[in-house]
C-alpha cells in the first residue's frame, strides 16, 4: 500500500500543488513558540523535553490514528498516508523558483534569474554573476529534492502509516527554528543529523546510480566531509559528480569573498546543466518508485 500512497500523493502534487502551506507553518510556529517559552532555561536537556513533545507526541498520535483506520479499512489508512504526504512532501514547493531561473537564464535575463534565486535564498543576489547564479539554482534544487521529498519518502518507508514522513517533516522544522538558539536547540539539530544520515546516503546513492556513478562515488568520498554540513556535502557532492558539474567554491559577496569547498568535476556551471540537474531529479525519484513497485511484488507473490 505505501507505493500506492506514493505515487498517488505525487501524481495529486503535480495535478493540483499545494501551494499555501501558511496556515500549517502558522500553527507549527505558535506550537513550537509556546514550547520554547515554557521549557528554554539555556540547558540542553530541557531542548530534549520540548523536541519530545513537539516531535514524538504527534508521531504517536499519527501511528494510533493509523492503526485504527488500517483495523477500519485499508482504504482509510491508505487515504491518510496519501493525505499526509501531499502535505509533507513537497516537489511543486521550489520547483517553481528553478523553472523561472530556467527560462530567465534561456532568454539572456540574468538581472530577473537574480531577483527568483535571491527570493529562493532569502538573501540579496544582485551581485550574482551568470555562473554563480546558475551554481547556487542547482545547489538548492539538489537540497530541497533530497529534503521536501528523497528523505520524507525514506522515512514514510521505514516506519509505520504516514509517522515517518510526519517525524522527518517535524524534526526538519523544529532544526530550522531552534537550530542556532544555543544549547535548548542543540538537541533539535542533533535529531535531524541522525534522521539525515541514512537519508543523505540514499540521496546520494541514487544520483550516483542515474548519473555518472565513477564520479559521483569519487565526489562522495573526497569532497563531502569538506561541507559545513557533512550529510548535505554527501548530496551536493554526489549530484555534482552525477551531473559533471563543478558546484560550491567561493561566492563572490559585496564586501568579501564566502569560502565553500568545490564539490564535483567536470565543467563550470552552465544553462545546459539546469537541464541535466532536472533530468537528474526525475530520474532518481523514478529509481525509488520502481525500486518500490518491485519489492512490493516480490512480497506479494
Amino acid at each position: 500500500m505505501s507505493v500506492i500512497a506514493i505515487i498517488a500523493a505525487l501524481l495529486l502534487e503535480q495535478w493540483r500543488p499545494l501551494g499555501d502551506r501558511k496556515a500549517v507553518f502558522a500553527a507549527l510556529s505558535g506550537w513550537a513558540d509556546w514550547l520554547e517559552q515554557s521549557f528554554d532555561s539555556g540547558q540542553s536537556h530541557h531542548g530534549m523535553i520540548a523536541w519530545v513533545i513537539a516531535v514524538l507526541l504527534p508521531v504517536a498520535v499519527t501511528i494510533a490514528l493509523y492503526l485504527a483506520l488500517a483495523w477500519m479499512s485499508p482504504f482509510a489508512a491508505l487515504a491518510l498516508d496519501v493525505a499526509a504526504l501531499y502535505l509533507t512532501l513537497g516537489f511543486r514547493q521550489f520547483s517553481h523558483f528553478f523553472t523561472d531561473i530556467q527560462t530567465a537564464i534561456k532568454d539572456g535575463e540574468v538581472d530577473r534569474a537574480r531577483e527568483h534565486i535571491g527570493a529562493w535564498r532569502g538573501e540579496s543576489a544582485l551581485h550574482r554573476s551568470r555562473e554563480e547564479v546558475i551554481r547556487l539554482a542547482i545547489e538548492e534544487a539538489m537540497a530541497a529534492s533530497h529534503r521536501h521529498v528523497f528523505a520524507v519518502l525514506f522515512w514514510f518507508i521505514v516506519l509505520p502509516g504516514p509517522s515517518g514522513a510526519i517525524l522527518y517533516r517535524l524534526a526538519a522544522f523544529l532544526q530550522r527554528r531552534w537550530g542556532g538558539k544555543g544549547e535548548f536547540g542543540r538537541f533539535a539539530s542533533h535529531a535531524l543529523y541522525i534522521l539525515e544520515w541514512p537519508a543523505a546516503r540514499l540521496t546520494a546513492a541514487s544520483f550516483a546510480v542515474v548519473g555518472d556513478f565513477e564520479d559521483s562515488i569519487y565526489c562522495w568520498r573526497t569532497q563531502a566531509a569538506a561541507w559545513p554540513d557533512p550529510n548535505l556535502g554527501i548530496v551536493l557532492a554526489a549530484g555534482a559528480g552525477a551531473l559533471g558539474v563543478r558546484l560550491g567554491m567561493p561566492l563572490a559577496e559585496v564586501d568579501a569573498l564566502q569560502a565553500r569547498p568545490e564539490l564535483g568535476l567536470g565543467e563550470s556551471a552552465d544553462a545546459p546543466f539546469l537541464d541535466g540537474a532536472v533530468g537528474l531529479l526525475w530520474r532518481a525519484l523514478v529509481l525509488w518508485v520502481f525500486l518500490l513497485i518491485l519489492v512490493t511484488l516480490a512480497r506479494i507473490f
